[in-house]
């Protein structure tokens, strides 16, 4: 009888368990690449299952999950396609939070010039009929903060026609690492995550709207209680200490 009561125990007590175990899938932004994976790493050191990351723009991202598609915790790189995925009725109420905040920077390989990215037209003067690379503004949250900048240094019209629009932040740094656009803008952070490439010029933080990364929980997710408790790793000391580290300021 004891035997068959435990069996019975394990039957139904089984999916609970394996649904709190199960690693929580994360959709972020591909600007939070290298931190999230190492805020992933350090919860799963701490004896928890490693969450799941999938990096692309937030756009792209916040399209999967308008149409259904299923994950846990979704970390944007602006509040508009957060917005628009809390529109849908995605989002777990209660449970959306600025995670970090970030920079806009020109950057460029060794070697290449400078640039004044705080007056427009030294930029304009620089890229010459060169291409410029950026995430594209039609939609990627890199491209409609590089777009505003460069709008309010009154020079968007003069580069307009060259610039290079890529699927999202990291493409068009990787353009500017191959040597397929002289100059390039993306996060503060991306420029330090890479070696091939330096800072040339910094937008003033008034140029284009506040860079903010909100992180919310998704409904239907597959692993809801490891994904609460990554939500909250993020936000908690230790894990704004791992963003910080890779270059991302205080939410």
């Amino acid at each position: 009888m004891r035997v068959l009561l435990s069996l019975l125990l394990l039957l139904f007590a089984g999916p609970a368990l394996a649904q709190e175990r199960a690693a929580p899938l994360v959709l972020a932004a591909a600007s939070l690449q290298e931190a999230m994976t190492d805020a992933a790493d350090a919860w799963a050191r701490q004896g928890h299952p490693r969450p799941v990351l999938s990096f692309a723009a937030s756009s792209a991202l916040a399209r999967q999950i308008s149409a259904g598609g299923r994950a846990d915790l979704f970390a944007s790189a602006d509040s508009d396609w957060m917005d628009e995925v809390e529109r849908r009725g995605r989002v777990i109420a209660g449970t959306r939070a600025i995670l970090a905040r970030n920079r806009l920077v020109v950057v460029a390989r060794a070697g290449t010039p400078a640039v004044g990215a705080t007056r427009g037209a030294a930029l304009a003067g620089r890229l010459g009929a060169a291409p410029l690379a950026m995430a594209d503004p039609a939609a990627v949250p890199a491209g409609k903060y590089g777009e505003a900048a460069l709008r309010t240094l009154g020079v968007w019209d003069a580069v307009n026609g060259r610039v290079v629009r890529a699927e999202n932040v990291r493409a068009a740094l990787a353009l500017v690492e191959r040597g397929a656009a002289p100059y390039g803008i993306v996060y503060a952070t991306d420029a330090r995550a890479s070696a091939s490439v330096r800072v040339a010029g910094v937008f003033p933080a008034t140029s284009h709207p506040p860079i903010v990364y909100p992180v919310a929980r998704l409904i239907d997710g597959p692993a809801p209680r490891e994904a609460e408790g990554f939500r909250r790793y993020l936000l908690s000391r230790a894990g704004q200490a791992i963003l910080a580290r890779r270059g991302f300021a205080p939410r």
